[in-house]
Order: C-alpha cells, then structure tokens, then sequence
C-alpha cells in the first residue's frame, strides 16, 4: 500500500512544483514525506478555498487515517472513492483504510460493503492476489458484523488492570515483559502479556483451543518478523482486571521463530493483547510504580492538543521522541523485552558518536516467523525524551545497515520502564510520560 500512496503523491508533488511556496507544495511534501503531524499543522493554518478539492478530501484521508481521527477520514473517503476514484490509482488501498476507520467504529457491515463495492466495480483492473485479498477481508467484516466487537464493561469509576513484570529473553539481557494479572477468557484464567508493539490481538493455535475461540475459516497474511499466515476468531468474553470485554477478536498464529535458541525463550508466551485493545479502552496509563494499567470510566472529549502519536502503515503505534537530540519516531513495543533498537537514520546522524564510544556485538532479534542476527553497537548512557519527559538509559542497541522493523526506532519495556507512568491518550493521540 505505501508504495502506491509515494508513487501517487511523488506524480502530485511533480505537477506542482512550480508553486514551491504554496499551500499544496507544503501539502504535498508532508504527504511525501509521511510526516503526518506537519500535514495536520499545514492543513489547519491553510485558509479555506486555498486547495484544490482533491488534495483537500485526500488530505483529510490521511490526517484521519494515521491520527486515528475516523470521525474526520470517513467521510472525506466517501468522497473520495465517489468524486475521485479516476484520480487515484490502486483505489483498492484506500477502500482498505476506509474500511478499516469504519470498522474502529464498529460499522463492520459497511465496511464489507465498501469493498465489496469497490471489488465488483474494480475488479477486471485487480491482479488476483489483489482479488483474494479483498475477498478474505470482506468475509472477516461480514464475520465481525454479527457480532458486537469490544462491548466493554465497567461497574467502577476506574477500571485497574494489575500486572507483574516476567523475565523474558536471554537472562544476561534482564529483559522483562508485562504479564497482565486477575484475568481469564471465556472464564478460564489465562496469562496474557500487554504488547503495545502488537497491531492485533494474537493468541496460538493450541490455547484458542483451550478457552473455545469460535474461529473463522478465512486465511490472514501477517507482517511479523516475516510475513506469515494465520486466521481469526472471537473471545466471546475476556476479562482483564475489574474490566470486562465481550466479542474480542484474537488472530491464531503459530508463535515459533523456527529458531531453536529464540523459541526456547518464547515457548511460554503465546498470548498478546495489542493496540487494537487499546484503542477501544480509548485512554490508558501504565503505572510502573503501583504495576497496573489505569483505564477512566469515560474517557476525556477531544482537544485541540496536538497529537504526538500517529499509525504506521501497518497499523503500529508510533510516537515521536529524540535518542541523543536526534528526533526518531519510535515504535512503541512493550513486547520488546529489552531497552530497544535505534537504526540507519540514527546511525548516519552519529556515527562519530558511536565509533567512538559505542561498544561491537551482535544484535540478536526473534519474533513471530523468523530470527536473525546482525552486526552492530550498544551505546552506552544514552539521553531519551519521550512524551515531555527525559531519562537516561543504561544502554540502547544500535543497527548500523537498517531500522528496526522498518522504524527509525524500536523503543522497548526497559526504557518505558525508566518513566513513573506513561500514559496513552488514544483520543488526542497523545502520549506522555511521568519521570
């Protein structure tokens, strides 16, 4: 999908670049340059009737999209696909992230309508790859539509979800991940660990089992370490803390690195909960003082606050922040048991800084799907500022050849951990941290 939205945006920049100062210019290179929070900025201070009516619906696609503002992208995509569809190539990918905006709102109906729209109008210029894929997510939203995802139940002011933090990965490593406590599936305890770096909920064959998942018979393909396959089913109820969840989508996945040594250290972790989760909970602080996650009973109406987080292109959330006054946009990973990983663009900027105080080794990485291991430096006493706060980590890792996962930076529980609190503010798209 990213690929078609530069070549899309690249041809647009090309075709106004004798406006070098104008309002669509600056448009346009945000666009290009995927900086979703410059684009927010420009298009609010852009006097109204100053851009053209495609790259004023387009840009509200995008703003809405990635600053998880559904109440925005809708209906700009709806425009869009009826008014523009012969101005966009590849009208596939965004009848995508329509559907996806649709479905944060519980519309799984329309959504499976959208592309099915989309795929009967499209379909003789669709390569069949592009065909199955449509197919497959049109009968997961027609599966979600009977059903009535994330009901959320709460009899308290404040839903508290208690947690331990787990060793997990090479003991030398201290790595810790978050076990979520008081909680079960289908009223069978369950251990659960909390993975902000986690797009979708996923739980492995034998435990969706185990708490009698109803699956559904449909394939998903999954960027992971590398690309796998899997498919969905529902929890009918899950609770976590005094919090109560009914018809919770969970993707099955066969959790193995294939690695021998990785998978000796994931074995016992075989069921996350992710960003999809908390999006719904709509405002959430991890505590690291008290190891509980606090969840008000009515989250707060939106504000003017200018977002720090935003999506990735595959639905990740990213939030801004700077390792060494060098600005990186950060994966935040609560999966990643170790302080975290910064790459190439970090890297260029520090190369001095590293040679000359950085310490060689290997980077060792597995995940779902794959393991690997690289050349590269940990980097010692290192300043991080995340979310108005600033700490000094022990150490972080760093890639000299690429960014971690496709991030310029992959920020992992220990550095969160070196916060009080950090809070995720999922309806102005903000996070903030407590030193």
């Amino acid at each position: 999908m990213y690929r078609y939205l530069f070549f899309i945006i690249a041809a647009l920049s090309l075709s106004l670049q004798c406006l070098s100062k104008s309002p669509e210019k600056q448009i346009t290179d945000a666009m290009i340059a995927s900086d979703w929070f410059a684009l927010d900025s420009l298009y609010k201070a852009i006097p109204e009737n100053e851009l053209s009516d495609f790259i004023d619906v387009f840009s509200r696609c995008l703003i809405g999209n990635r600053l998880n503002r559904p109440q925005v992208s809708i209906p700009a995509f709806e425009q869009l696909l009826s008014v523009h569809s012969e101005e966009i190539s590849n009208i596939s990918t965004y009848a995508m992230m329509y559907a996806i905006d649709l479905s944060r709102l519980g519309q799984n109906s329309k959504a499976a309508s959208v592309l099915s729209d989309v795929l009967n109008s499209n379909r003789q210029n669709l390569d069949s790859s592009e065909i199955k894929k449509l197919e497959r997510v049109i009968k997961r939203y027609e599966w979600l539509a009977k059903y009535k995802p994330y009901s959320i139940f709460l009899n308290d002011d404040t839903g508290i979800i208690p947690f331990n933090l787990v060793p997990a990965g090479n003991p030398e490593n201290k790595g810790m991940l978050m076990r979520l406590q008081e909680s079960d599936i289908n009223g069978i305890g369950a251990d659960i660990i909390f993975d902000t770096g986690a797009a979708m909920n996923i739980i492995s064959d034998s435990l969706a089992e185990k708490y009698n998942l109803s699956p559904l018979d449909v394939e998903v393909k999954v960027s992971g370490f590398r690309s796998s396959s899997g498919s969905f089913a529902l929890a009918k109820e899950l609770k976590i803390g005094n919090i109560t969840l009914n018809d919770v989508p969970f993707l099955i996945m066969n959790i193995t690195s294939h690695n021998a040594e990785a998978d000796r250290y994931i074995k016992d972790l075989q069921l996350f909960v992710g960003s999809e989760l908390m999006l719904q909970l709509k405002d959430l602080t991890i505590d690291f003082e008290n190891n509980q996650i606090i969840v008000p009973a009515e989250a707060q109406q939106k504000t003017d606050t200018a977002p720090n987080l935003c999506f990735s292109s595959s639905m990740n959330l990213l939030a801004k922040g700077s390792i060494r006054t060098t600005p990186l946009l950060m994966n935040i990973d609560t999966g990643d048991a170790s302080f975290g990983t910064v790459g190439k663009t970090f890297y260029k900027k520090n190369k001095k800084l590293i040679k000359t105080t950085g310490h060689p080794t290997e980077l060792r990485r597995g995940g779902i799907g794959g393991a690997e291991i690289t050349k590269g430096y940990t980097l010692p006493d290192i300043e991080l500022s995340l979310g108005g706060s600033n700490t000094t980590l022990p150490y972080i890792e760093v890639n000299p050849d690429t960014d971690p996962f496709g991030y310029e930076c992959n920020l992992g529980l220990n550095s969160l951990r070196r916060f009080r609190k950090v809070r995720f503010n999922l309806v102005d798209f903000v996070l903030s941290a407590t030193e």
